[in-house]
């Protein structure tokens, strides 16, 4: 699981970059259209919670603290990804894959940082 969110968050860093770009299109869409549209802005914000989202990936996966920041920052950028699209409709496209990075976060939580099991009286090695 460490070497996915190592991926997670290298790819995650990429896609951002990509959303970004297509936010500052987005914006001025909305500016030339002059009807008070936000998906510009929306999607900048969106653009910055992925790059948080994917530095805290990188460097806090072998932490569990990382692993529940990064399901809440991928969850707020799935949540304003999808509500917040306006012109900007592959906002929801990247909304619904953050939701889904949110996910994987939320079980890594839960799979990847259990307890040991203790050992038996029978297999305790002397």
């Amino acid at each position: 699981m460490k070497t996915a969110k190592l991926v997670v968050g290298i790819l995650t860093l990429v896609f951002s970059v990509i959303v970004l770009f297509q936010s500052c299109a987005a914006g001025l869409g909305d500016a030339i259209q002059n009807e008070g549209g936000t998906s510009g802005g929306s999607g900048l914000l969106v653009g910055f919670l992925m790059i948080a989202g994917g530095v805290v990936d990188i460097a806090a996966r072998r932490s569990k603290g990382g692993a529940i920041a990064c399901a809440v920052i991928f969850g707020l950028a799935a949540v304003l990804g999808l509500t917040a699209a306006g012109i900007f409709a592959d906002l929801k496209i990247w909304g619904g894959w953050y939701l889904v990075l949110c996910a994987v976060n939320g079980i890594s939580i839960f799979t990847q940082f259990k307890a040991p099991a203790a050992p038996k009286d029978g297999d305790a090695r002397s």
